[in-house]
């Protein structure tokens, strides 16, 4: 039996299977384009602060609603979002949103420093957070440079870690807590 390649390619057989091709691409052709739409429908409602039409549950509309949410300080919902993303998220993508976090708190930390010692205690706090929020930003993508440029500059805003027994009181026993003084 010997395998004839001219009654394989008819002038018939070529025609249909061309028109088949084609049929293919014009479909492949209009559902590129009806996705390419839903894209720009899906910045737009973005860029302005909208719920998307397409795609709302997508790693690209939390992140982007908890970033415009963050910029309009408010703070809470976007932290909710942020975290709400945090399972669907590649390493680089996590890194993005510990590194956004960290502003949040960095931001919000800025605004409230004052001289008042609550004040000034809560202010610590988010700056803090806002190291810890840098740190892990890091873990995930150390070329970050963005994340570490913002923890560089608030470690020279935060103050220093008090040593054990150095400090305003001479009695180390309250520092220590409950180490025996003396030798055993």
């Amino acid at each position: 039996m010997t395998f004839d390649i001219k009654s394989l390619l008819s002038v018939k057989k070529l025609t249909w299977f061309l028109v088949f091709l084609s049929l293919i691409c014009l479909l492949a052709s209009i559902y590129t384009f009806n996705r390419i739409r839903q894209i720009d429908a899906f910045n737009q409602a973005v860029s302005v602060g909208k719920t998307p039409a397409t795609d709302k549950q997508s790693f690209e509309a939390k992140f982007a609603t908890a970033l415009y949410l963050a910029k309009n300080e408010r703070y809470k919902e976007a932290t909710l979002l942020f975290t709400q993303a945090l399972p669907k998220a590649d390493p680089s993508q996590k890194s993005a949103i510990s590194y956004n976090i960290g502003n949040m708190f960095f931001l919000r930390g800025l605004a409230i420093n004052g001289t008042n010692n609550t004040v000034r205690d809560e202010a610590e706090y988010l700056l803090r957070q806002a190291k810890a929020a840098y740190v892990s930003s890091l873990k995930n993508d150390n070329a970050h440079w963005d994340a570490r440029h913002n923890l560089d500059r608030l470690l020279t805003m935060l103050p220093g870690t008090p040593t054990p027994g150095v400090g305003e009181s001479d009695t180390p026993g309250l520092i220590m807590g409950n180490i025996p003084v003396g030798l055993p």
